[in-house]
């Protein structure tokens, strides 16, 4: 399969599926880490969606605005009133600007001409609701630890075309406030810092190499009944 990983400079996502042999690429405005020369630095919305992909899994868009924990800096009671607090040194445009950066690339991403899609993005507020498209389905929300890896994070998948994922290695969860417990949920213990954002959104290899497996048997098996 042709795949393109959106929004990602990590390239988890996108060695997940060069593991099994696809002609996969990754994208983002900002180079790879790995260095890889299968990464393009662009804007996924400047026309790289139209170039024949068979599957398109957007990593990280921009959801900071668009989740149900931002949704206290967007607006007080109701929707859009003034909201009580704004993030230090930050204006209600800046987040205005954000909330409709972060609506545009989801909804151009979910509208592309691609038969199969997978955005990694929290559930959303009644905020963003309001903007998505009609036919964007509830997410489905997973664990790493689903997939063998010793972490809480409540990550959401918003498939189309796709099945959703199967757990492969769940892990037995650690006892409530024990140190095991407390390293599962550094993610959001994480202090601030300038790389929190970045290191909040990775991947885990476990849940991508289930991903990759699991949506390219599903679509081999729809191209073999077709």
């Amino acid at each position: 399969m042709k795949v393109l990983v959106g929004c990602e400079t990590s390239g988890i996502a996108r060695r997940a599926f060069e593991a099994l042999g696809h002609d996969v690429w990754s994208c983002d405005i900002e180079p790879a880490e790995d260095g890889s020369n299968r990464h393009i630095r662009c804007d996924i919305r400047d026309g790289i969606l139209n170039e024949g992909w068979d599957l398109l899994a957007v990593m990280h868009p921009p959801c900071t605005r668009l989740c149900r924990s931002g949704r206290r800096w967007m607006s007080g009671p109701g929707k859009w009133t003034q909201p009580k607090l704004l993030p230090k040194g930050r204006t209600l445009e800046d987040m205005l600007r954000e909330f409709e950066l972060g609506v545009d690339v989801f909804t151009t991403c979910w509208k592309a001409p691609i038969d199969r899609v997978a955005i990694e993005n929290p559930e959303m507020n009644d905020l963003a609701k309001d903007r998505m498209p009609a036919d964007l389905p509830r997410p489905q929300m997973v664990h790493p630890f689903w997939f063998g890896e010793p972490a809480y994070k409540n990550t959401g998948w918003y498939l189309r075309g796709l099945p959703q994922l199967v757990e492969t290695n769940r892990l037995p969860e650690p006892t409530r406030d024990s140190g095991e417990w407390k390293a599962w949920n550094k993610i959001h213990r994480m202090p601030p810092g300038p790389d929190r954002a970045r290191l909040r959104s990775r991947s885990f290899p476990g849940m991508m190499e289930a991903a990759a497996k699991q949506w390219s048997g599903w679509a081999n098996l729809r191209e073999v009944a077709a």
